[in-house]
Order: structure tokens, then C-alpha cells, then sequence
């Protein structure tokens, strides 16, 4: 029997007196939510006295002993389970986050809920009649971590959890976060240069015949690797590894791994490991394969991780990681503008080999994936095509989490809001569509003023395939295929869209989106002032590049303060390069653009 979401002005909503914060909560979003889409606020209980019109949020004896009860109890921390028959609704799942996520599906699945943006969910009316049912749906997240990596969600605890991300919050109202840590840069704080460098030189690595124990580090320890193949720097960052498990009994794993520079060991014991394995991670799995056994001795439940990243990523020829050791893919060589697994691009089938590789002898892969061009936040980015076939690739080969590496906490940069929903439902799930997501994000977000937004996406897409172009996440505009053409089409387009806008929501959203278009235009300009920064005040910008540019600088520098834009590229706040194009235009501290 189908239940009609029209019709639910005499059911309320059920939770157990004993519920967790976020079962609590779930039943709050699911009762808010309903509220906007039917006009009907239904009352939230503990109990039931009739045999139906009950929607269940989260395990309670009411649900288990109603016509669509069942037992949560064994399912995973975010498994889920909707069952929707004889005018009953039950939505539960495992504990911390199943539930909630249950309701969020529901509402995305069965209401046509669209959690767009912090400040924008789409909420569509019921209307007179929306039957569903009979439903028994369940759902097994494939990916166990989850983080698109963008201020949009790191700033916003409600958001993340809304769109299913599982890394922001330790918020218990809100799921909590999962218990899996990001694997990243460990060496220089469980073996610190500072500590035993000057005492201990032996203790790092051997680099053109010298020991970098008198290193200089201005990085804090990230400019120095360790030397993997001596016995007292194994005791040392064993014990370290110990104590940070100690310090943190909440987490799953621990990260033991490379630092974040190319200073590995090339003393003749390290050197003879990596010559025999055929890379730089056989002296780095020996070592965290003998931290690992450690571990698993005082703490079996706990995995040890470490990065395949740069020189280390590479398998190696016969040496597997211990049961208890997760690898971390790094794909920072990758071209981000073809799908990883393009058999034609050479900068991405290397990664797939040993992904490949990898898999095979791993039972607990991780991805850092870079989707940003860390140049330049603001500039347009050709590669939301691919995020779909990308994250798809990984879960095939053994991917229990995906780190997908953004903006950070930086805020606004280029369609932030539209990658940032395209990421976080194909993590999610990846059997998603990437080209409707956009569709749908676009056409939602923008409204009236989506066609020539959504052309223009088109366009700086079309043009870097056209070309045959591969970049990896440090690119010019040039290199992004960004030419005058392109710049012209894309500040016609935004016009276009300023134009449609019918309300100041549509227009403050084509407002933000265009940042990346005025960006494009001011490229002579940003690229002569990087040139002669050492120079100004003094150098003089020419005049056809200044009249050119200058006004668009004006408007990209209000746009960017309106609309709470923070940083030009990674580590370079927005205020630095606005200072710096003062500058390089001769303005004085009072002038405007």
C-alpha cells in the first residue's frame, strides 16, 4: 500500500524517549523539512496508541513492533534502511550518522529535496498528491570517508552534515565525524628535527653525502625526512606513534609518513631497499610495516597509514603492507582536465598502474585527489567533467575514503557552491550522474539566469578538451585554455545572467559565480605584476594592459569583498594580490580601482 505525502495532516513523527542526538535531530530536520514542503507541522512523540500514521525516525519498541519494523541494532555506523507500507513510515540506521542520513535520503529521494548550498535547499511543494511506497530501500555507503574539501562545507557544521559529510564535526547533534583520520605529513612532529637534529644528525637523511641533522627548517620539520633504516629513529617514532594513539582513542588509525618535501634517504642501507624494490617506498613499507607490527600488538584495532605520495607512490616489487597498514594515494602528478583513467593521457596512466598496483596488495586504499588549480583559486577550472568517472575509478580499485582536495577553508572560490554539491553527492554515491548533478545544481541555484551560466561551464570545458590540453592542480590561465575568446564569452555570459536574474537571491548567486570570469579578464595584468613585483612601487604597467584590465579588477576586487572571497591561491589571502595590483596600476592608498 502507497502512502500519499499529501495527506499526513493526522500522522506524527516518532522517537524513542532514549534516542541519540543526532536520531533527535533527524526527526527535527525530517519534521522542519516536511513543514516547508506541505505546510503541515506534525507533532514529534515517544509513543504510539493507534497501529498507523506513524512516520519512525530511528529505533524505538514502537517501530520494532509496527507493520515496518526492524532491527538496527548490527548495522554499520551509516547504513541505512526506509521501509514505507500500510500507512506507516520507518527510517532508521546504524549509530552515530544511519539514521540521519536515512532522513536526508529520504528527503532528497522521496521529496525532492535538493541541500544545495548552505543557504539555499530546494524544497519542493507536495502538491495534492505524491504517493510513494510500498519502499523497502537500503543503503551501504561505499566510501567510508568523505570530505570535499571546500570552506563552503568546513565552515558550516549543518551543511556538511546535510550532504553527507562525514569529516567536519565532532557535533554528536550532527552524526559526528567518522573515526578514520586524513593520512598527512607525520615525520616532522613524531621524530622533530628540533629535538635531535644538532644531537643526533645521524637520526635523517643522508643527502648529497650529508646528514640533514643541522637543517635549517623554516617548515618546521617539513623541510627534513628521516632515515627509515635506523633502528633508534624506528624506536623513537614507534613510541611517538603509541603515545598519539594514547592521545587520541577515538580514532581508527594513525598516520606514520613522509613529510611533505623529496628529501628521502639515500644513505647506502635506505638506498639498497629502494633499489631492490624499485622505489622509495621500500624503505618507507619497511618501516611502517615494523611500526605497524607494534601497533598491533597494543592496539589490534588500530590501522597504521601512510602516504603513497611523489617519489613513495610506487608499490614496491615484493614487499606488501602488513594487514593492519592503509595506503593513501596521492594523485598529485595527475592532469585534472581527463578522466584518471583515459588510456591517452600519460600523466594519468601512470597513476592508474599503480593504483592498480596497489590494489592488489591492499585491502585498504585511500585517495587524496586534487581538484583545484592552487595557482589560482579564482581563475575557471575545466574539470567537473571528470569528477564522476574520477571517484567512480577509485571505488573500483579498493577505495575505502576519498579526500577530495579543494579550496580548503578558503571561501568562494571558482563555482565552489556547484563543485562542492557535484563532490560531496557522488562521494556519496558514485552511481550518481556528474552531468545531471551540474544540471540539476545549475538550474536550481541560478534559476532564471541558468542558460548562459551553463553554457559558459560548457564552454571553458569544451575549449580544454579541444586543445588536448594536461595540467596537474598548478596551471596557468593559459594552461586552462583561458584565451581572449573564452574571457570575452565569459564576462557576455554573466551580463546575460545579471540581466535574467528575476530576485536579488538569483542575482547575488550570478553575482558570486562570476568572480571567475573577471578573474580570466585581469590574467595580463595579475601576470605582469607577479613579474616585476620585486620592483614596484616604480615599474609602470602598460597602459593598453592597465586600460584593458583595470576596470575589471575594479569590479572582480567588489565582487570578492561582497561576497566574502578570501584567499587569491593557496596560503596568498585575497588582500595580498589586491595589494599587489595597487601596485602594479600606480594607485595610491586612497584610489580606487
Amino acid at each position: 500500500m502507497s502512502v500519499n505525502l499529501a495527506s499526513l495532516d493526522d500522522w506524527d513523527i516518532v522517537v524513542d524517549a532514549a534516542a541519540i542526538p543526532s536520531e533527535v535531530y533527524a526527526a527535527q530536520e525530517f519534521c522542519d523539512h516536511f513543514e516547508r514542503a506541505s505546510n503541515v507541522s506534525l507533532p514529534i512523540v515517544t509513543s504510539t496508541e493507534r497501529p498507523d500514521r506513524h512516520i519512525f525516525i530511528g529505533e524505538s519498541p514502537p517501530m520494532r513492533q509496527s507493520r515496518v519494523g526492524f532491527e538496527p541494532a548490527k548495522m554499520g555506523d551509516e547504513d541505512l534502511r526506509i521501509v514505507v507500507r500500510d500507512r506507516n513510515i520507518a527510517i532508521a540506521g546504524g549509530r552515530p550518522r544511519g539514521t540521519l542520513y536515512g532522513v536526508y535520503t529520504f528527503l532528497e529521494d522521496h521529496l525532492g529535496v535538493r541541500f544545495l548550498t548552505h543557504d539555499h535547499t530546494h524544497v519542493p511543494p507536495v502538491g495534492e498528491w505524491r504517493a510513494i511506497g510500498p519502499i523497502d530501500q537500503s543503503y551501504h555507503p561505499p566510501l567510508g570517508f568523505r570530505w570535499p574539501f571546500y570552506g563552503e562545507t568546513n565552515r558550516n557544521e549543518n551543511f556538511a552534515a546535510r550532504l553527507r559529510c562525514n569529516t567536519v564535526t565532532r557535533d554528536q547533534k550532527l552524526g559526528g565525524i567518522t573515526s578514520t583520520i586524513l593520512i598527512n605529513h607525520t615525520f616532522d612532529h613524531l621524530v622533530p628535527t628540533a629535538t635531535y637534529g644538532r644531537t643526533h644528525p645521524e637520526y635523517y637523511c643522508l643527502i648529497d653525502g650529508k646528514r640533514r641533522g643541522d637543517v635549517e627548517d623554516p617548515f618546521g620539520g617539513k623541510g627534513n625526512e628521516p632515515c627509515l633504516t635506523n633502528p633508534d629513529v624506528l624506536r623513537i617514532v614507534t613510541q611517538s606513534t603509541l603515545d598519539e594513539i594514547k592521545r587520541h582513542p577515538e580514532c581508527a588509525n594513525v598516520s606514520v609518513t613522509q613529510n611533505d618535501n623529496d628529501l628521502n634517504c639515500r644513505c647506502e642501507d635506505c638506498a639498497r631497499l629502494d633499489d631492490r624494490e624499485g622505489t622509495p617506498m621500500g624503505s618507507l613499507l619497511t618501516f611502517v610495516n615494523a611500526v605497524a607490527d607494534e601497533v598491533a600488538a597494543k592496539h589490534p584495532d588500530v590501522k597504521v597509514g601512510t602516504l603513497a605520495y611523489w617519489y613513495s607512490r610506487k608499490a614496491p616489487r615484493t614487499i606488501k603492507p602488513q594487514d593492519n597498514v592503509m595506503i593513501q594515494l596521492a594523485s598529485i602528478e595527475c592532469s585534472m582536465f581527463q578522466p584518471i583513467n583515459d588510456p591517452d593521457s600519460k600523466l594519468n596512466t601512470d597513476f592508474c598502474g599503480d593504483l592498480e598496483q596497489w590494489s592488489r596488495i591492499c585491502s585498504d586504499i585511500s585517495i587524496w585527489n586534487y581538484n583545484t588549480n592552487f595557482h589560482n583559486y579564482l581563475l575557471p577550472c575545466p574539470n567537473l567533467r571528470i569528477i564522476e568517472s574520477n571517484i567512480r575509478f577509485f571505488v573500483a580499485h579498493n577505495a575505502r575514503g576519498i579526500f577530495m582536495q579543494a579550496a580548503g577553508d578558503a571561501l568562494g572560490a571558482e563555482f565552489s557552491d556547484l563543485r562542492n554539491y557535484v563532490m560531496a553527492r557522488l562521494l556519496w554515491n558514485p552511481n550518481l550522474s556528474g552531468e545531471r548533478l551540474i544540471d540539476e545544481f545549475v538550474s536550481l541555484h541560478y534559476a532564471s539566469a541558468a542558460p548562459p551560466i551553463r553554457r559558459y561551464i560548457d564552454l571553458v570545458h569544451d575549449t580544454v578538451a579541444s586543445n588536448g590540453i594536461e595540467k596537474n592542480c598548478f596551471a596557468s590561465a593559459a594552461e586552462h585554455g583561458i584565451d581572449p575568446s573564452v574571457v570575452k564569452a565569459g564576462l557576455k555570459a554573466f551580463d546575460e545572467a545579471a540581466r535574467l536574474a528575476d530576485n536579488a537571491d538569483v542575482r547575488r548567486r550570478v553575482e558570486k559565480a562570476s568572480v571567475c570570469a573577471y578573474r580570466a579578464a585581469i590574467e595580463d595584468a595579475w601576470v605582469w605584476a607577479k613579474a616585476h613585483e620585486e620592483k614596484l612601487p616604480g615599474a609602470a604597467m602598460p597602459k593598453r594592459i592597465a586600460k584593458r584590465t583595470r576596470p575589471h579588477a575594479r569590479r572582480l576586487f567588489e565582487l570578492c569583498e561582497a561576497h566574502g572571497v578570501t584567499h587569491w591561491h593557496e596560503g596568498y589571502p585575497l588582500a595580498e594580490a589586491r595589494d599587489l595590483l595597487r601596485k602594479a596600476y600606480g594607485l595610491s592608498e586612497d584610489e580606487s580601482f
